[in-house]
């Protein structure tokens, strides 16, 4: 993290578009849109569910991170609020297969670890969408919930970075005083 302006108390807050994390929800985003369109009647109360826990997931990140160059508490609690949004989408996911009666893949699956490994490696949206038309019903709820799994991990990751930036760098408020004392060379 850099200062926007040497002795300040601002923080630049980084790329947020180079995190996994961050992919991992724009590629959610889209999968989730697609998916609705293709298996829910836009009147299901789910699809506007789905679609508004997605983008939650995605735009709480952003905004999570923007904000925190002002208020570190903003933007700890809008990234929690994006792995929030994540889980329940995850729940939707997984009620989509329950009530079809499809499975949720576990770890003896034998289509789980080339999933598990296909989504650990691709992070761009381009990677997936040639296959949406392509997945099964299953399919398709199995890779989304694989992305929210490794989506969380990577927001736990930069919850974890935020508290640890915030115990050794303080919040705003803290570095906008010891700005204002430098400046006055106290």
């Amino acid at each position: 993290m850099t200062t926007l302006n040497p002795g300040g108390f601002l923080i630049h807050p980084g790329g947020y578009r180079n995190l996994v994390c961050y992919k991992k929800s724009v590629i959610l985003y889209d999968m989730t849109i697609f998916y609705i369109d293709k298996y829910l009647q836009s009147s299901d109360r789910t699809y506007g569910q789905m679609q508004q826990a997605a983008r939650s997931g995605k735009q709480n990140i952003v905004e999570g991170l923007e904000d925190k160059m002002t208020s570190t508490d903003t933007g700890l609690h809008l990234v929690n609020v994006a792995r929030g949004s994540l889980q329940e989408l995850r729940e939707d996911y997984e009620d989509q297969l329950r009530s079809d009666r499809l499975k949720l893949w576990s770890r003896d699956h034998e289509r789980f670890g080339k999933m598990l490994q296909f989504c650990a490696a691709h992070n761009e949206v381009e990677d997936y969408a040639p296959y949406y038309e392509k997945w099964d019903k299953e399919t398709f709820c199995n890779t989304a919930l694989t992305l929210i799994h490794q989506a969380d991990k990577g927001l736990m990751t930069l919850l974890q970075k935020m508290e640890a930036e915030f115990l050794v760098e303080g919040g705003v408020k803290e570095r906008m005083f010891a700005a204002r004392k430098n400046q006055r060379g106290f």
